[in-house]
């Protein structure tokens, strides 16, 4: 089996090359590389909603998914990217049933993170995935010593945290309370 890698979202900013469309940027923090998949215009918006914390008026598609998710007693465990192809992305919704019983669905990688923000899940990716499309970056800040943030105690976590706080690294500091608080949610 191989090995899954646990990916964040870095950044989501106009593309150059491709007018009306976005680039979302998914991060390997212990490995230092960067992932960038091309989105449309809509979904970026769903993204960036969702991590804004802001709340429309009436459900948007991806609030709609969340909330039949919830309404059937289900759990969305994880988004994975599987798979790349001809430079596109192929990429499951891992959902628990009230059973027990998990279920695996295919989805576009856009439309799996603007559901994976809303429901505060994390995403992964084989390393076979990031090998193909990652790119090496220089230097991340949370990387304050090696590995990923798994391999961190929680202390170290909170005065990291308010270490980039303090620095207005809001973007990293927001990565690790969104780890800080999925580690409390599964305890």
């Amino acid at each position: 089996m191989q090995s899954k890698i646990e990916l964040s979202v870095s950044a989501l900013s106009p593309s150059e090359s491709q007018p009306e469309h976005f680039v979302l940027v998914l991060e390997d923090i212990a490995g230092q590389r960067r992932i960038p998949v091309l989105i449309g215009a809509p979904e970026a918006q769903a993204i960036a909603m969702s991590m804004e914390k802001i709340q429309p008026a009436r459900p948007f598609t991806h609030d709609l998914l969340r909330n039949t998710i919830d309404a059937l007693g289900g759990v969305l465990q994880e988004v994975l990217i599987f798979e790349i192809k001809n430079e596109i992305f192929f990429t499951k919704l891992v959902l628990k049933r009230q059973s027990g019983d998990t279920v695996e669905l295919e989805a576009r990688t856009s439309d799996a993170i603007a559901l994976a923000v809303r429901c505060d899940t994390p995403v992964y990716c084989y390393e076979s995935v990031i090998e193909d499309s990652g790119v090496l970056i220089a230097n991340i800040t949370l990387r304050a010593k090696k590995g990923s943030l798994a391999e961190h105690s929680p202390e170290e976590l909170e005065s990291l945290l308010q270490k980039l706080i303090e620095k207005e690294d809001y973007e990293s500091a927001a990565r690790i309370r969104d780890y800080l608080n999925r580690q409390k949610k599964g305890n």
